[in-house]
């Protein structure tokens, strides 16, 4: 069984952690953060490891897990090499961006390390929901052959789906699950602030939510979007959109401006099936 060794100990090194180690795919071995009770707390979480206060603590291992902010992944990159050198010839390591590149751990690819990316597409609300939710989880990959061969096997394990993403095309991978995921929840927030100043009653903010979003969310993955999509853009009825968005406008002028381009797109994607082209 493969040594494991964490650098990054918030909720996404925690949750591939344990479920890699209850999934006997590792034996996590040494984890380190810049935090030490960060560290110490997961390995608590994950039932295995060693935290450690220093790269240079750390023993050597099969794999490597840099599970730390895309801001920070080249900088952790350069410092393991640095504390580790020649001693991780041969290892695997890999970092979970859906942004950034496997080239971006370059200084270890140097010293002879199979390095990648794996990005399980899934909102990580906190470790222990991770674990909870990680079956049936999209996981893209891209990288190295040998650390690509490792992590399809060791993430299929645990349940995860996974799919190769060429290097050049991750940037535009990524902006897709930011606008699927997190632009969703901006979307929600917008629709709360405009009902509120509307005057709908505190009460009903949430049955109105969870009904559209609900209905929404379910019609999409039954139909696809251009089947799923209703309203008055997708109908052609152009005086409301105009009328409607003078009223956002006023509003809001940057919610306005979305909510302009988002009817053009929705009146697009209701003539043609998508909104490219």
């Amino acid at each position: 069984m493969a040594n494991l060794n964490v650098i990054g100990c918030g909720r996404v090194g925690q949750t591939l952690a344990a479920l890699l180690h209850q999934h006997a795919q590792v034996q996590v071995q040494d984890l380190y953060s810049r935090s030490f009770p960060s560290a110490e707390q997961a390995a608590q979480f994950v039932g295995a490891g060693t935290p450690v206060t220093e790269l240079a603590q750390m023993r050597p291992a099969d794999v490597w897990l840099l599970s730390v902010p895309d801001a920070q992944v080249a900088a952790a990159a350069q410092a393991l090499a640095e504390a580790q050198g020649a001693k991780l010839a041969g290892a695997i390591v890999f970092h979970n961006s859906g942004f950034l590149r496997a080239a971006e751990l370059q200084p270890l690819q140097a010293l002879g390390c199979h390095v990648a990316s794996a990005h399980p597409v899934l909102n990580f609300a906190s470790p222990q929901t991770g674990v909870r939710q990680f079956a049936g989880t999209p996981c893209g990959l891209e990288g190295d052959a040998p650390a690509l061969a490792w992590l399809h096997t060791a993430l299929t394990a645990l349940g995860g789906r996974c799919f190769e993403i060429a290097s050049a095309d991750k940037p535009l991978y990524h902006a897709a699950a930011v606008f699927s995921s997190n632009f969703t929840v901006v979307l929600q927030a917008i629709a709360q602030d405009a009902w509120r100043s509307a005057g709908v009653p505190p009460e009903l903010m949430r049955p109105l939510t969870e009904a559209l979003l609900t209905s929404t969310v379910d019609n999409v993955l039954a139909m696809g979007p251009a089947q799923a999509l209703t309203g008055p853009a997708a109908r052609g009825d152009t005086a409301v959109v105009h009328a409607q968005g003078e009223v956002v406008q006023h509003w809001s002028p940057s919610a306005g401006e979305l909510y302009k381009t988002l009817s053009e797109l929705a009146a697009q994607l209701k003539r043609q099936g998508h909104t490219q082209g």
